[in-house]
């Protein structure tokens, strides 16, 4: 597999990408994902379809980083005053869009990519999130407090395989049971060797 060119920000590179991503997105409302083609894309987007092919490679890996850039945070995380209520604010949040029926089309291209660069977006885009909590709650002197990876393990983890796999067994009282238990193992972290 051809690694992916570095974007500059700003440079053509980031143009390109932003006119094929507003076109995949323009094209799936209005004409459907089943008659998506990069050639269909491509004059959407007032480029080639090589550019396409060059950049992406193929239609799956072009929607995988469509769906990783849709899970990038843009809104400010919620300051509810406790690290359990930043939680289940952000998970909740995460939780009720990714278990509707879009969001389960944007998950499922995100994990379908064959490479691992749009999964691996995601996890870091998480781990800021839950860093950023995590810095709040000492802030305002919260104690015995996990590391980022209880969180992803406690929290993410259970949390994408329901969406993933089971998308009706998701609740409210599961995830505050995945959030309370996390907070409650804070002392027994695990650390994953390299």
């Amino acid at each position: 597999m051809t690694p992916r060119p570095t974007l500059r920000p700003g440079g053509r590179s980031a143009r390109v990408q932003q006119a094929v991503h507003t076109a995949v997105s323009a094209l799936n409302d209005t004409v459907g994902r089943e008659q998506l083609t990069i050639p269909l894309i491509a004059e959407h987007a007032g480029v080639t379809p090589s550019t396409i092919y060059r950049r992406w490679g193929s239609l799956r890996e072009l929607l995988a980083d469509v769906a990783a850039e849709r899970l990038r945070p843009e809104a400010p995380l919620a300051d509810t005053g406790s690290l359990e209520g930043d939680l289940m604010a952000w998970a909740g949040e995460f939780m009720e869009e990714m278990a509707s029926r879009p969001g389960q089309q944007v998950m499922a291209d995100a994990l379908g990519s064959a490479g691992h660069e749009p999964r691996r977006r995601c996890h870091a885009w998480q781990c800021e999130q839950l860093a950023l909590m995590l810095s709040r709650a000492r802030d305002r002197g919260e104690s015995a407090l996990p590391e980022v990876d209880a969180l992803i393990d406690g929290v993410m983890a259970p949390l994408i395989y329901r969406v993933s796999h089971a998308p009706e067994t998701l609740c409210e009282t599961r995830l505050r049971h995945w959030v309370r238990q996390a907070l409650g193992s804070a002392g027994e972290n695990f650390r994953a060797t390299e």
